[in-house]
């Protein structure tokens, strides 16, 4: 333990240096009370005419509802295409290693993601722990496959939002909340109750059930979504045998994207609806970069939001597979910006450290 311990702290110092450079690249170990950094309380300054959409499903009771029909299909678990089936309602863990209890690695103002998201106060952020796609690169892998983190319960996340709000922060920033969705639901009905009135994004490795999407409909206001591979094979290497993730994840976008549309920056340069999607560059084009900008520029208005991502960095258990056991090259990232442009995509956010 003492070991383990001595790791979280030197990867949360160093991830803080270079926050700045991807939400990827953020990482804070212990919940709020820990946090180094002294935030003005100050009630988030958003756009007047803005209002969440769960705000009405809230009024209307259908917010509850759903949390609860959400919280019963833990009982056989498919929350996630994995549908492993698991009781967690009984205490068991599904294959994400989460049972129905909760828990949280961190809560905080974070500087990390994209500017529409960020603003001048921080996007809202939740860590959950644990993930139904155990990546064997996860650079987030103490929180998402080592369980680093707290149990809380519903109405602790509740005040975590409220909490956030009373920061200034922009948005609330659900990351990896997957397998959480029906406590996330029951805490947003709590926190509309008491005066939130941020928008939230869904910031998930996009593969998503499209049942349990529909039951989000209404509910998300900001779907932030990974596109990861074009190819199954590589997917099912990768990131513990999800060879239907890139089927599943396209019907995910064509969903979100119907409930939400395309995400541009309000006047005061904040984004308060729409889809935002992620591709992350990796090594020797294994992630199918080309393919993956190709179905989007076919299937998705030219004008979707796409933040193509050059910060790859081998971690975790990246070094057991050569081919992606380094960073990517200037070249590598130049092609998926060059790919970009001739699809005809017109909504283009490129983070990372090579110029254009």
């Amino acid at each position: 333990m003492d070991s383990l311990s001595r790791r979280q702290f030197i990867k949360a110092c160093f991830y803080s240096t270079i926050s700045a450079l991807g939400p990827a690249f953020f990482l804070n170990t212990g919940c709020e009370k820990r946090a180094t950094t002294k935030v003005k309380e100050t009630e988030a300054n958003i756009d007047p005419d803005f209002e969440p959409a769960y705000l009405r499903l809230h009024k209307s009771g259908e917010l509850r509802k759903r949390g609860k029909e959400l919280w019963n299909i833990m009982s056989s678990c498919r929350l996630c295409p994995r549908q492993c089936g698991v009781n967690r309602l009984s205490g068991d863990r599904g294959f994400c290693r989460a049972s129905s209890q909760l828990e949280v690695s961190s809560y905080q103002p974070h500087y990390g993601e994209e500017s529409p998201l960020v603003g001048s106060k921080g996007s809202g952020a939740v860590f959950f722990t644990n993930c139904g796609l155990r990546c064997v690169f996860c650079i987030n892998w103490e929180i998402n496959q080592g369980g680093a983190g707290e149990q809380r319960g519903i109405e602790d996340l509740a005040e975590m939002m409220l909490k956030l709000q009373k920061k200034g922060c922009h948005n609330i920033n659900l990351v990896t909340p997957t397998h959480y969705s029906p406590h996330i639901v029951l805490a947003v009905d709590s926190a509309a109750g008491r005066g939130l009135r941020l928008p939230l994004v869904y910031n998930t490795c996009g593969w998503e059930r499209l049942e349990i999407l529909k039951k989000l409909d209404g509910i998300i206001d900001i779907y932030l979504p990974d596109f990861k591979y074009s190819d199954g094979k590589m997917a099912a290497k990768y990131s513990s045998d999800s060879d239907t993730y890139p089927e599943i994840t396209k019907e995910a976008l064509l969903e979100m994207n119907r409930q939400v549309g395309v995400a541009r920056p309000a006047g005061d340069g904040l984004m308060y609806r729409g889809l935002m999607i992620r591709h992350l560059v990796m090594p020797n084009r294994i992630s199918g970069t080309r393919e993956i900008i190709g179905w989007i520029a076919e299937n998705l208005p030219k004008g979707t939001y796409l933040n193509i991502m050059s910060q790859y960095r081998p971690m975790y258990r990246a070094f057991e597979y050569p081919e992606i056991n380094r960073r990517i090259t200037r070249e590598e990232c130049n092609e998926a910006v060059r790919w970009a442009k001739e699809a005809g995509l017109t909504n283009l956010d490129i983070q990372g450290h090579f110029p254009f």
